[in-house]
This record gives C-alpha cells, sequence and structure tokens, in this order.
C-alpha cells in the first residue's frame, strides 16, 4: 500500500492552499454575513484552471484525478464553505453528468465552457416532495416535435441563478416509475425559466440555493443526456462521485477549525498553563486528529477507487457518512475549546459548524447512507 501524494497531486493540494488563504480566506467572514456569492474567487479559480480540474483538456479541463480533485476541494473548504459548495456543485454535479453521459456536441457546447470556468454548472434533483426519495420526481418533460416541453420544480439546487446551465431530471415516461426517469440540459436564459429567492439558511450563506421553476420550458431533444428513461441510475452514479466531494469538503471544514482549536489551545492560559496542557482540553484536540486523518483517508481511498476504474460506492457512503458526522464534531468541539470566543463571530469556528451542518443532509442524508451500506453488507432492503 502507498499513502504518499504523486508529485503532480501534491502541487496541486499546496497550489489551492496558497490561493485559499490568500484569496478566498480573507472574505470567508463577509461573504458569511452578506450572503455575498463570491463571483470574483471563481473567475480566479477558472484562470488558474480549477473549474474543470477533473475534466479532459480537450474540453478545457485540466485532466487531473478524482484525488486531485478532493483536495482541492478540501483546501477550498478549509477555507470558505460557501465557496467549497459552490466549486464541488460546480464540479461534481453540474459538470460531471455531461463529462460522464454526454454526447460530444453536449461535451464541446456545455461541459467546455463550464470548464474553461466561463460559467458555473448547476443540477436540479431535489424537488418539494422528492428529497432523500429522488425517485419520487414530479417534474415532467414532454416530447413534442423536435422539443422536449419541462414544467416543474426543483428545491435547494446550488448555483442555479448564476449557472449557464442545468442539468433537471423528469419524468419522461409517467408509466414506468423510476426507469421513466430522464436527464435534460436546460441552457441559462430560455423562456419559462426561472428562480426562487436565495433562500436563508443557518450556514453556507454565500452559496446560493434556490427553488427552480419550470414552466413549458422548451429544449432541443439533443438536450436528453444519455438514454431516456436511464436517468435514475445517473444520478445515482453521480451522486457517488457527489459524495467524495462533499466528503473532502467535510475534512475541509473539520481541519480548517481544528487548526484554530489547536492554535488558541497552545496560546490561551488557564490556572498557570496553556489550556492544551490540561487533560481535558488535550484529549479533545487528540480525538480531532485522530478523526480528521481517518476520515481523510476514507475519502481519498474513495477517490482512489474511482480513479481506478472499480467500484465504489460503498467506499463512497462510508468516506461522506463519516467525515460529514466528524465534521460536525469537530467544529462543535472547536467551540468548546475556544469556550465564549468560540461562540463568537469574531473567531471563524461558529461560522465552520453553522456551515458544516448541511453536509450530514445534502447529496444523501447520514440516514440514507446508513441504509446503502446495510444493503452493501447485507444484501437487503
Amino acid at each position: 500500500m502507498h499513502f504518499e501524494l504523486s508529485e503532480e497531486q501534491e502541487l496541486i493540494r499546496r497550489s489551492v492552499r496558497e490561493f485559499a488563504e490568500k484569496e478566498i480566506a480573507p472574505q470567508a467572514r463577509h461573504v458569511d454575513e452578506t450572503g455575498a456569492f463570491p463571483a470574483d474567487t471563481f473567475r480566479a479559480m477558472g484562470r488558474l484552471g480549477l473549474m474543470g480540474l477533473p475534466f479532459p483538456e480537450v474540453y478545457g479541463g485540466a485532466d487531473a484525478d478524482t484525488i486531485s480533485t478532493a483536495l482541492a476541494i478540501e483546501e477550498v473548504s478549509r477555507a470558505c464553505g460557501s465557496t467549497g459548495l459552490a466549486y464541488a456543485a460546480h464540479l461534481g454535479l453540474g459538470s460531471a453528468p455531461i463529462a460522464m453521459f454526454g454526447s460530444e456536441e453536449q461535451k464541446q457546447r456545455f461541459l467546455a465552457p463550464a470548464a474553461r470556468g466561463e460559467y458555473l454548472a448547476a443540477f436540479g434533483l431535489t424537488e418539494p416532495h422528492a428529497g432523500s426519495d429522488a425517485g419520487a420526481t414530479r417534474t415532467s418533460a414532454v416530447l413534442e416535435g423536435n422539443e422536449w416541453v419541462i414544467n416543474g420544480q426543483k428545491m435547494w439546487i446550488t448555483n442555479a441563478p448564476m449557472a449557464g446551465h442545468l442539468i433537471v431530471t423528469a419524468m419522461t415516461d409517467k408509466d414506468k416509475g423510476k426507469k421513466g426517469i430522464s436527464a435534460l440540459i436546460v441552457p441559462a436564459g430560455i423562456p419559462g425559466l426561472s428562480f426562487g429567492k436565495h433562500e436563508a439558511k443557518m450556514g453556507l450563506r454565500g452559496s446560493v440555493s434556490t427553488a427552480v421553476m419550470l414552466e413549458d420550458v422548451r429544449v432541443p431533444k439533443e438536450n436528453l443526456l444519455g438514454e431516456r428513461g436511464k436517468g435514475f441510475i445517473q444520478f445515482l452514479k453521480v451522486l457517488d462521485g457527489g459524495r467524495i466531494g462533499i466528503g473532502a469538503m467535510s475534512v475541509g471544514l473539520a481541519q480548517g477549525a481544528y487548526e484554530v482549536a489547536v492554535q488558541y489551545a497552545r496560546e490561551r492560559e488557564a490556572f498557570g498553563k496553556p489550556i492544551g496542557g490540561h487533560q481535558s482540553v488535550a484529549n479533545m484536540i487528540a480525538d480531532m486528529a485522530v478523526a480528521i486523518e481517518t476520515a481523510r483517508l476514507m475519502v481519498l481511498k474513495a477517490a482512489w477507487l474511482k480513479d481506478q476504474g472499480r467500484p465504489f460506492t460503498q467506499e463512497a457512503a462510508i468516506a461522506k457518512l463519516y467525515a460529514s458526522e466528524t465534521s460536525e464534531k469537530v467544529c462543535r468541539d472547536a467551540i468548546q475549546v475556544l469556550g465564549g470566543y468560540g461562540y463568537s463571530a469574531e473567531f471563524p469556528v461558529e461560522r465552520m459548524y453553522r456551515d458544516t451542518r448541511l453536509l450530514t443532509i445534502g447529496e444523501g442524508t447520514s440516514e440514507i447512507l446508513r441504509a446503502v451500506i446495510a444493503h452493501g453488507v447485507l444484501g437487503l432492503r
């Protein structure tokens, strides 16, 4: 077994960390307090080639592997959770399906500009009545001549209003149940496409999540992504990869909170010595270190399996479940180490705690992931 990063992977990790510390971290508090989307940051990331990191160079990407992409998401999220979520959603949800299932024309028309950083991409799956039960999709798409006519509503869609394209799941053959769900690519600015308000959230406030309304939206029949009726299977595969990204984001937020707690435990004194010298605080720091390292290894293992072309559904579910729950505990304990200061917005750990709370919900709740993992172990539903 080999645990060292390659020279290229280490270069990407180091380069993204340097960029994140210089350009992203200084804005993180402002982004959280104002809810302002960091558009300038993403333009800069596009110039650096980060917006198409895992995609082929022929489509404007950097042809990096999944491990490198996970490291980049971790480093961005360590600096700012809002930026990390928008980035992970762009890569893993809005762009990856086209790389995985798209035609050559679709890759040139939609994947290439997204990979070059000309715009963000989004993926519309969740609906008001279909969250964890994504197979209960009510959005419909009817083929009329050479066009698909789409009607329905999506909820909590990250990047939707600023996306250059939106991939949506819709029922194209209602009588076939889950086998009647297809995916279609909806370009920005098309008639009938509109968005709800920027949802006020507990955390990740700079990541724009809105409802998406589709009222007689017409797209060419060529905008069908992959085969008709394969949408359900497609988004399960997309979510497997997306869970690696959310796992990496979880590790990044946990790492950021951990570093603040370690520094504070070294500098803050109580009862005549640094608080890190007291066993109760030292044990909390040790537990954080163990949990973060374990979570990171799980994420990188799932990423490695994906790069090898091997099955990784189970490992991605395990990594996302453990990393997201680890991050929540680490961020919570970091607040405890800082005491009253941890509860103050003057320190970043309270923001990190609010940001990481979503990660046990999005892209598979902890409860759903336990069901996925149990099915993989037991073979029972």
